[in-house]
């Protein structure tokens, strides 16, 4: 009933100006209203210019509802966001602040000529996207071997694309062994899991209204524990520290330990250290043997143990010699250097002198074997030197008996 008053005495108001003046000078719009698109929450402002308006009023009016909103200066509507502003007779502005989606549609601008003049634009509510949170999937464990899908539901004006990353960057491997680096749509399905599809991936819903959104989601891959070792046999002496290492894939993580070659399982003391350095679903299982004994010879063993299984290697330690570090000193050779000259005939003297001790220590150090010809002559030499001796001893005693 109001917005039949309303529209009756807007009515009225009009034929009251044309009868006062039978002729007018009638009114024109001077530009065609604009189309407005407005982010949901911001203010939309509509903007009808109207030449020679004389005595006639202007009013806004929604057209999908037949709601009168303004007429003049005057807001009708009890909707508290209307508002309506004016330059003169020539520029009015209508005013719809907080946007809401149910603002969208047809707006006019309308002068109570007799017939009615209007001027109509469109007001687009653009919503930036949002990511539902109960049809949207959560982090997730899943079976090695498995099939999973993740779902991202996402809403917006105009609707929102989804697209899947992995949150560190990489690849995501599909079934075929193709690997991609992103994945369109609200779904993402993956066909015999592995555990290197295991991470945190990101859902990106955009519709080019900022701000975009993501939600993070953790894919968690179980499977039972193996372990991998790069040298199996390992040679050592005694009294050698050496590092045994394993290297270990599990999820979830592990319990590791190692036992000896007597299968006690061993603490870390002071002659073994035992550490595991984990890295996501990975781990190397070190045991460091800071000084080998008898005992340490044979199978030492790395196990891991989780809720879906159990498994274990062995590292064999064998018995080598140990290098020879040291070297015989040759007392002879050393003393002959503390007096040795420095004047050219001390030097060749010492030279001579040394190549003899160097002969007489190769006589020493070598074997004499008296079936070879080497050995003959060296045990001739002998000889002929005692022969030479004893002859000197006779002709000393001949001398003394007949001086």
């Amino acid at each position: 009933m109001l917005g039949l008053a309303i529209i009756l005495a807007f009515s009225f108001a009009r034929c009251a100006s044309a009868i006062k003046d039978p002729a007018p000078d009638w009114p024109w719009f001077g530009e065609p209203l604009n189309n407005l698109t407005v982010s949901v929450g911001r203010e939309a402002i509509f903007t009808c210019i109207v030449e020679n308006l004389g005595p006639y009023k202007v009013a806004w009016l929604r057209v999908d509802t037949q709601t009168i909103l303004t007429i003049a200066s005057h807001v009708i509507t009890k909707n508290h966001r209307i508002a309506v502003t004016h330059s003169g007779h020539r520029t009015w502005s209508l005013h719809i602040k907080d946007t809401r989606e149910t603002d969208r549609g047809w707006y006019m601008c309308q002068v109570n000529t007799d017939p009615m003049s209007s001027n109509t634009g469109f007001l687009e509510v653009v919503v930036p996207p949002d990511i539902l949170d109960d049809p949207t999937s959560t982090d997730m464990v899943v079976r090695e071997g498995s099939n999973v899908t993740l779902r991202c539901a996402a809403t917006g004006t105009p609707e929102p694309t989804v697209t899947w990353r992995r949150e560190a960057g990489g690849t995501i491997i599909l079934s075929s062994w193709h690997e991609v680096a992103s994945i369109e749509g609200p779904e993402m399905e993956i066909i015999r899991v592995t555990r290197l599809h295991m991470g945190p991936y990101l859902c990106i819903a955009s519709n080019g209204v900022p701000p975009t959104v993501s939600k993070r989601i953790v894919l968690v891959v179980h499977f039972p524990p193996m372990i991998r070792i790069e040298n199996q046999l390992v040679g050592a002496y005694e009294g050698q520290t050496i590092v045994l290492e394993c290297h270990g894939e599990a999820y979830p993580k592990p319990i590791t330990y190692w036992t000896k070659p007597t299968n006690d399982t061993i603490v870390n003391d002071n002659n073994y250290r035992v550490e595991t350095v984990t890295m996501g679903y990975k781990s190397i299982m070190r045991l460091t043997v800071n000084s080998v004994r008898a005992q340490d010879f044979g199978a030492f063993k790395c196990a891991a143990t989780n809720s879906l299984g159990e498994t274990d290697g062995k590292i064999k330690i064998y018995r080598i010699t140990a290098p020879s570090t040291t070297r015989r000193p040759n007392a002879r050779r050393d003393s002959k250097k503390l007096w040795k000259g420095d004047s050219p005939h001390e030097k060749e003297i010492a030279g001579k002198e040394e190549d003899a001790i160097s002969v007489d220590e190769e006589i020493d150090e070598e074997p004499i074997n008296f079936h070879s010809s080497t050995a003959s002559s060296i045990f001739h030499r002998h000889f002929t030197n005692l022969e030479s001796l004893a002859m000197t001893i006779l002709f000393r005693v001949a001398l003394r008996l007949f001086s």
